[in-house]
């Protein structure tokens, strides 16, 4: 499964844009344990990638093997067919966002971000020139003289993404840079990342494990889990056709229902669970069964049996959870499989006001097949 994602990868790199930067099998070991599995994996020029994965991943092993903090146990990276593995950090000439900020605390905002100019020797005006639209660009105008600590969490940020942009990197590399912030401040910086990227147009490398955040900024998505690439895709690939349960299981809700007796139908695959025929899209690989996932948000529930309904199920609602604008419903099948259903509140009401039993729908180009055990 890891190679048939990292080809995936390569192949979308590859078809939407220039590959700057290459990782061919990639391995790290720290000692008898294996942080990075022959990972390889195309960074299209100008894409913003996130590498998403749960702690422990090999995510951040692999940003620091980037950024030439790390040094791989195997394998090589090239940038533009040179080969960069055995250059320093400063070599590379990376930019670099950390999750504690890493600013100057003795210095003021404009001193901390004309330091990697200072450090490349630039002019003094072109320094006062480059600081001062770098100030103007995430929103600091008035802060330039303030120390770090006289600054706001979000604002610190700014001053990091500043500093990291300001001497014009050809790629900019961060390592859950807002994991210290409140929920608020966190969707602020979000979108303001997001806006730079797209004004700078430089690579973005983005380190986190938060599946909403990945969704919302990446171009492309790279899930990682024991050291090994899963999958590589758009945030839209990944979340609905992910490649293996994990994946799937990851990026938010799925319900999986078990199939047996798979067969080919109407250009898809069908199997059954418990009295019901249920059926795919795709040419998956036929077997003795898998499971159908579903997330829960594109499925319906109806009081009596719809007959325009490829898929169709009975149940009974085991308990709701009011979320304002939407309403999760937990549900039983007659088999006795869990599912949980997401819909807007208005609609769940006028669902559930025949009572707990209920039938439970969802188009067929929504559904995806995985291998497991039936």
């Amino acid at each position: 499964m890891a190679q048939s994602a990292q080809a995936a990868g390569r192949k979308t790199a590859a078809g939407n844009m220039a590959a700057e930067i290459r990782a061919e099998g990639i391995g790290k070991s720290f000692g008898t344990f294996r942080a990075l599995k022959d990972l390889s994996l195309d960074i299209g020029r100008g894409e913003f990638l996130t590498l998403l994965g749960p702690s422990g991943s090999g995510k951040t092993t692999f940003l620091m093997i980037l950024a030439g903090f790390e040094k791989p146990s195997s394998g090589r990276l090239t940038r533009d067919g040179v080969d960069i593995t055995a250059m320093s950090a400063e070599q590379r000439a990376f930019g670099m966002v950390f999750q504690g900020y890493a600013l100057f605390p003795h210095m003021s905002v404009e001193e901390n971000i004309a330091f990697p100019l200072h450090i490349r020797k630039i002019a003094r005006e072109e320094i006062r020139r480059r600081v001062g639209e770098m100030v103007k660009r995430v929103g600091l105008g008035g802060h330039e003289r303030k120390l770090p600590a006289k600054l706001s969490g979000g604002q610190q940020q700014r001053v990091a993404l500043a500093r990291a942009l300001v001497f014009e990197p050809p790629v900019l590399l961060l390592d859950e840079p807002f994991s210290a912030l409140d929920k608020h401040l966190r969707g602020l910086m979000q979108e303001e990342v997001k806006r730079l990227h797209q004004e700078f147009g430089t690579t973005f490398v983005f380190v986190t494990h938060d599946q909403s955040e990945a969704l919302s900024l990446s171009s492309r998505v790279a899930i990682f889990n024991h050291g090994e690439l899963l999958q590589v895709g758009s945030p839209q690939d990944v979340y609905e056709r992910p490649a293996n349960r994990f994946v799937s299981e990851f990026l938010g809700e799925i319900n999986l229902l078990p199939l047996q007796e798979l067969g080919r139908a109407g250009g898809g695959v069908s199997g059954r669970c418990g009295d019901a025929r249920l059926e795919v899209p795709g040419d998956a690989a036929i077997g003795a069964g898998g499971l159908l996932a579903i997330r829960p948000e594109h499925m319906e529930l109806s009081g009596a049996p719809r007959t325009d309904a490829v898929n169709c199920l009975a149940g009974t609602v085991t308990g709701t959870t009011y979320l304002g604008p939407a309403t999760r419903i937990a549900l039983a099948t007659a088999g006795g499989v869990a599912l949980t259903l997401t819909m807007p509140t208005e609609r769940a009401a006028l669902a559930l006001r025949e009572g707990p039993d209920v039938w439970i729908t969802w188009p067929r180009d929504k559904g995806f097949l995985l291998p497991g055990e039936p």
